[in-house]
């Protein structure tokens, strides 16, 4: 299984759920199987051009919003990617990051 299918389908998954949309629903919304939705949205298969369009549109989204990936990043990821875009601050701002972080952690 490619990682693009995992990742495309799970990011469907996850704007689906965030608008409280049934997968059968959307699967009738775009007019294909529920279990062709299934099979998308566990990285099985990956949807045609024309269904990516009709998912767009039936979610109110942007195409370029369903490969929105960055979030879903394993911790390690997140952790080098975090580390990275404070590197280049100067001491003021890495404590204000630290005060940050801390406050969350607490």
């Amino acid at each position: 299984m490619s990682e693009l299918k995992k990742l495309l389908g799970r990011r469907i998954q996850e704007l689906r759920k965030r608008q409280n949309i049934k997968q059968e629903k959307l699967a009738e919304i775009i007019n294909i199987a529920p279990r062709n939705l299934s099979n998308i949205e566990t990285g099985r298969s990956f949807p045609s051009a024309e269904t990516i369009e009709k998912i767009g549109k039936a979610l109110n989204i942007k195409i370029k919003d369903l490969f929105d990936f960055d979030h879903q990043k394993d911790d390690e990821e997140l952790l080098a990617g975090i580390i990275e875009k404070i590197k280049p601050v100067n001491r003021n701002r890495l404590q204000d990051f630290y005060k940050i972080i801390s406050s969350l952690t607490d």
